[in-house]
């Protein structure tokens, strides 16, 4: 028997505004909320334990200092990726260099506290 991933939790200063932005970013729902201000988002009728990892927004008063060392890669389900990547930066994403050669297949991009993200070349099958 092996783990499974089931949260992924990012430390933010603005929960609300980022459980937005991941929201439409991934299609999620809210699916809960903490005490601590922690928002808990995930796929719509499935919630924690399904087959896709929910997203905590975790409140951090603390700045992030340097680059982080784990991070989201997203692919398109529906679009070609400079589709997606257009609906990205509309939703606020924005441009982000990570000492990329502009050679990559992917694009780098943070989201509206600065956290990287890539958004990958191929597109996936939805879950």
């Amino acid at each position: 028997m092996a783990c499974r991933i089931t949260e992924l939790v990012l430390e933010c200063a603005d929960p609300e505004r980022l459980a937005v932005f991941w929201s439409e970013v991934l299609g999620y729902v809210e699916v809960g909320r903490e005490d601590d201000g922690s928002i808990e988002i995930g796929p719509p009728g499935v919630g924690f334990g399904g087959p896709l990892p929910t997203l905590v927004l975790s409140p951090d008063p603390e700045p992030r200092t340097g680059k982080l060392r784990l991070h989201i890669d997203v692919n398109a389900t529906d679009r070609d990726q400079g589709e997606e990547l257009e609906r990205l930066l509309a939703l606020g994403a924005r441009p982000a260099d990570v000492g990329q050669t502009g050679e990559e297949d992917w694009r780098v991009l943070s989201d509206p506290e600065g956290n990287e993200f890539c958004l990958l070349l191929r597109r996936v099958d939805p879950v």
